[in-house]
């Protein structure tokens, strides 16, 4: 299987999850690092429910720094989840990603920003990570997919050839899987899409109607500790 996967990889079919639909704008990427955030959640409010988000601004700050501005200036409200990528291997139950976002609308997109791979970061893709879309690496905007299964291909592998940055992740889902999964069981278009992303476009897009910032739950107290016994 890892075989398999990695073949896919090199082919550039398993890469294809982080490239969005439309041109890249021509921007230099944004190089400062964002001061750490700690982590932040997120509701996206959908058609289908509501997803709740956890990004992670101490190991990812320019990416979780990134998608909050979109959130706060609400630019992704209106936007869609478009895309729905199945899998026929990995193991049992559903498997593959769905993706939404701005799709280079150039009246949505900010700057393109710096790419933060996984093994500086140390966030893997598994199942309910959320990574950010992208052509080569730097052309990042705001285009993301959220991932029904682990899929380890995604992740930056330093040591192989050709593009091995692999795809920032960010966050991973706290509530809302049940409708992840949803959206990613929509029914798709047969004609929509080129290339490997034929037979993977939404047939009726699913709508976000919203994306705002939620609150933390409170810190869990620390357990007491056992009192010690008294000798007598």
């Amino acid at each position: 299987m890892k075989r398999i996967i990695g073949l896919l990889a090199l082919c550039g079919w398993l890469a294809m999850p982080a490239v969005a639909v439309s041109a890249p704008p021509r921007k230099a990427p944004v190089p400062q690092v964002a001061e750490p955030l700690g982590l932040v959640r997120v509701a996206l409010t959908t058609t289908l429910g509501t997803i709740v988000l956890e990004l992670d601004g101490k190991h990812a700050p320019i990416t979780t720094a990134n998608f909050l501005r979109y959130v706060d200036q609400k630019r992704l409200d209106g936007t869609v989840f478009y895309r729905t990528m199945r899998l026929d291997f990995g193991g049992p139950g559903p498997q593959g990603l769905i993706q939404g976002g701005t799709q280079y609308d150039p009246k949505r997109i900010l700057k393109p920003i710096a790419h933060e791979p996984t093994n500086l970061t140390g966030i893997l893709h598994k199942a309910g990570t959320i990574s950010m879309a992208r052509w080569a690496p730097g052309t990042a905007t705001c285009d993301f997919s959220i991932l029904v299964s682990d899929m380890p291909a995604l992740d930056a592998n330093p040591g192989g050839r050709g593009d091995t940055a692999g795809y920032a992740a960010f966050g991973h889902v706290v509530e809302g899987m049940d409708v992840v999964q949803k959206i990613h069981a929509s029914p798709v278009s047969a004609t929509k899409g080129e290339g490997a992303m034929r037979g993977q476009m939404i047939e009726a897009p699913v709508r976000i109607l919203a994306a705002r910032r939620a609150k933390m739950p409170p810190p869990v107290a620390p357990a007491p500790a056992a009192a010690e016994p008294q000798l007598r």
